[in-house]
């Protein structure tokens, strides 16, 4: 089969390779769509992986073509996929809370994901998929429910304030999440002219739009650099909450005078770190795909390219130079 395989930093090569062995309790999906996650590019251009050769991607979508005993419910079934496999053995897999597992496997970053025609994946991480659900909205379920997580670690009631830092593809699907939940005074923060242009798409208006001065109950830092996470002490009103989301750039270094502001306003810092899968239709993959079921949310109108496999590198190269206005870049199979 055809492959985006990463052999190192900086060398990703489209090549064949052979097809994925099957094992008992796994099943082959046809790859349909394969989003790129921001966090995939200091993965090829950077730190590479945590093993090498890999194929890398953890956003995709598919039908499943293939299973262990030929007679497997999911035969034929189009699917998304939960990237994350848990040890099942530490204290967080005992209390099914997966995303914390202490020695996990991870499709895309630890064994081989989404860049390819074909990925072996567990039964236990299939989502079956309704057919009014795309594949290019089932590509976006991993970051769709990142973002439902963090904001589901709070019970955010209307009329509240809410703000979200970055508008990058994370911060973009927490605020289409947030308004789906009833939320209206949700103010983004963004860098880019064309942030804005989609920010509105999902009813950001301009006075909701980087303003100069709120205090907002709760503050979602989606960027993870010094100055966001300082800009959000700043922005939290007195008792709020501050959910940092953004995987860290750098070390973190706040100023004694920002410093102040936590301990003076008394405020709280919490952490959200992947989602929460358990099968179970209370997690937060159910939850969003309980969502793109009935159509209160539309993630596609955030993706801004699509590639076909042999050519997904030029946008991998968009994203690390950003040399093009982009929120989702896709990886397209159909």
């Amino acid at each position: 089969m055809k492959a985006q395989v990463l052999y190192g930093i900086n060398d990703m090569r489209y090549e064949d390779i052979e097809e994925p062995q099957l094992k008992d309790g796994w099943v082959i999906v046809k790859v349909m769509a394969a989003g790129i996650c921001g966090s995939d590019i200091p993965r090829i251009y950077k730190t590479g992986a945590h093993v090498h050769p890999i194929v890398i991607g953890h956003e995709f979508s598919g039908k499943v073509v293939k299973t262990y005993n030929g007679d497997s419910d999911w035969y034929g079934k189009r699917v998304g996929v939960f990237p994350l496999i848990p040890c099942g053995k530490c204290k967080c897999c005992q209390d099914k809370r997966y995303e914390m597992c202490s020695n996990y496997n991870y499709l895309g970053s630890r064994c081989n994901g989404g860049l390819a025609e074909y990925v072996a994946v567990p039964e236990w991480n299939l989502l079956e998929l309704t057919e009014n659900i795309s594949y290019r909205q089932a590509a976006m379920l991993e970051p769709m429910a990142v973002a439902a997580h963090a904001m589901r670690q709070f019970t955010i009631k209307e009329g509240t304030n809410v703000c979200v830092i970055g508008a990058g593809t994370i911060g973009m699907l927490l605020v289409m999440l947030l308004k789906a939940s009833g939320i209206h005074d949700v103010y983004v923060y963004g860098n880019k002219e064309s942030q804005e242009r989609y920010a509105a798409k999902i009813g950001i208006d301009k006075e909701h739009y980087s303003p100069q001065d709120i205090n907002a109950d709760y503050v979602f830092e989606c960027v993870g650099k010094n100055e966001t996470i300082n800009q959000a002490i700043e922005l939290c009103a007195p008792a709020g909450h501050i959910v940092l989301v953004g995987n860290p750039y750098s070390d973190m270094d706040i100023p004694k005078d920002i410093y102040w502001k936590i301990l003076r306003k008394q405020l709280k810092l919490s952490g959200t770190w992947n989602s929460s899968y358990t099968g179970y239709m209370d997690d937060d993959w159910n939850y969003v795909i309980s969502l793109l079921k009935t159509g209160t949310i539309h993630p596609e109108c955030f993706i801004t390219h699509e590639f076909n496999l042999s050519d997904i590198q030029e946008g991998t190269r968009i994203m690390r130079d950003k040399s093009q206005d982009y929120v989702k870049i896709m990886c397209i199979n159909d």
